[in-house]
């Protein structure tokens, strides 16, 4: 049989379905422990957020991909400040891997993950940086990496997101037979973030 290389940018839902058998669990019950993490925003991220949707508000959906990456993205990211002893965030890691049969490669847009000079055990993944939907598939790139690094570190569940202008959306990804992986979704920022940083990202 002829081993099928398939870039994680290529990705759509016609060929994840070749891949392995993906899910969507309609259960919002699995985002509980994530979403109700107790984690006080402070009077200075909150000026810091207030001041961050202010400077985008009228601009946002104009900007071009780099755009919406390095006005908006990116400061939302450094302020929740994903770094420790332990583990780091990547922009663009390379990453790859084998699922059932098909070799899957890329780069995913974000990542957080253990090691110093590479990557090495991913915890969380963020997926397009888009400011509109366009023929691309976030959702289906981002449960490729996500299926990707669960085989890779021998884990069954990951966390990840992806992004499209103003709209987040959180997923959780369980495999729960050989090849096959259940997906849940729903939406929230900040303190979505602080929870993988502070729950997740551990070794």
């Amino acid at each position: 049989m002829k081993t099928e290389f398939i870039n994680f940018s290529e990705i759509t839902y016609k060929n994840l379905k070749k891949i392995g058998d993906f899910k969507l669990i309609k259960n919002c019950d699995i985002f509980k422990e994530w979403f109700n993490f107790n984690y006080e925003i402070n009077k200075y991220d909150e000026e810091y957020l207030i001041k961050l949707i202010e400077n985008n508000r009228y601009n946002i959906a104009d900007y071009s991909e780099y755009q919406l990456l390095a006005h908006f993205i990116v400061p939302i990211l450094n302020k929740v400040h994903f770094y420790s002893e332990n583990y780091r965030e990547w922009y663009q890691p390379e990453i790859s891997g084998n699922l059932n049969g098909y070799i899957l490669k890329g780069k995913p847009d974000f990542m957080v993950a253990s090691g110093v000079f590479e990557p090495e055990i991913p915890f969380f993944f963020l997926q397009e940086f888009k400011k509109q939907k366009t023929n691309s598939d976030p959702l289906r790139q981002l449960l490729a990496q996500m299926a990707v690094a669960m085989e890779n570190n021998k884990v069954n569940q990951m966390k990840g997101a992806y992004n499209i202008g103003r709209i987040w959306a959180f997923i959780i990804m369980d495999k729960y037979e050989n090849g096959k992986y259940k997906i849940d979704e729903l939406k929230q920022i900040y303190i979505n973030l602080k929870a993988v940083k502070h729950k997740y990202c551990k070794l």
